[in-house]
C-alpha cells in the first residue's frame, strides 16, 4: 500500500505537525507529508516544515480579494502533490465550501475539547470558565461549520482543581500530539468509515 499523502493545515508553533512528522519518520505512520499550508509566514511551523524538508505554500490572506481566491489556490497546489488527506492542526482561518466540499471525508480537524461541547476558539478557557470537571481533544471530520463534523475520536483529559489556563493547554497539547497521528494511521490502513454523522473505526 503507498503512503497515504498528506497536507497539513497550521497557523502557529506546529507542535501537531511536528508529531506528524516524527511519526512518518519513526514508521509508526503510513505516510508522507506533501505540504505545508500557512497562512502566517512568520509562524515556526515554517521553519519545522525546512527542517522536515516538506514543500510549503506559505501566503498572506490579505494579499487576495477574499478566501475562495486563495483556496483556489491552494487546491492547485493540494491537486498538484496528490493529496489525500488534509490535517487541519492549530489552522486559524475560517474555510469555505470552495474547499471543504471536494476534500469533504478527506479533511479532518483536532480541536481542543469533547465535542460538541466548547466549539470555536478558546475552547479551553470555555471548560474552564463553565467548570466541568472533564475536557479532551477531538479529531473530526471537516464539514464547513463551527466544528461541528463526525468525530473520529477523543480522548479525555480530567481537569485538575484550580488548574491554571497554562497547565491544562500543556496537557491537553500532549493528548493532541499522541492522539493525531494513531487517526492518521488508521485512515492510512483504511480503517475508517464515515457514514453520515457516525464514523467507524476498525480495529
Amino acid at each position: 500500500m503507498a503512503p497515504l499523502r498528506i497536507a497539513v493545515f497550521a497557523s502557529g508553533q506546529g507542535t501537531n505537525f511536528q508529531a506528524i512528522a516524527d511519526a512518518v519518520r519513526e514508521g509508526k505512520l503510513d505516510g508522507s507529508i506533501e505540504l505545508l499550508v500557512c497562512d502566517k509566514p512568520s509562524a515556526p511551523v515554517v521553519e519545522r516544515a525546512s527542517r522536515a524538508g516538506v514543500d510549503a505554500f506559505v501566503f498572506k490572506p490579505k494579499d487576495y480579494p477574499n478566501r475562495e481566491a486563495y483556496e483556489t489556490e491552494i487546491i492547485a497546489e493540494l491537486a498538484e502533490r496528490g493529496v489525500e488527506l488534509i490535517v487541519l492542526a492549530g489552522y486559524m482561518r475560517i474555510l469555505t465550501q470552495t474547499l471543504v466540499e471536494p476534500y469533504y471525508g478527506r479533511m479532518i480537524n483536532v480541536h481542543p475539547s469533547l465535542l460538541p461541547s466548547f466549539p470555536g476558539v478558546n475552547a479551553i478557557g470555555q471548560a474552564l470558565d463553565y467548570g466541568v470537571k472533564l475536557t479532551g481533544v477531538t479529531v473530526h471530520y471537516v464539514d464547513g461549520g463551527l466544528d461541528s463534523g463526525p468525530i473520529i475520536a477523543q480522548a479525555v483529559v480530567p481537569i485538575l482543581s484550580n488548574e491554571p489556563i497554562e497547565s491544562l493547554s500543556e496537557r491537553i497539547q500532549v493528548v493532541e500530539r499522541e492522539l493525531l497521528p494513531e487517526v492518521i494511521q488508521h485512515i492510512a490502513l483504511g480503517q475508517v468509515t464515515l457514514d453520515g454523522r457516525h464514523v467507524k473505526v476498525a480495529d
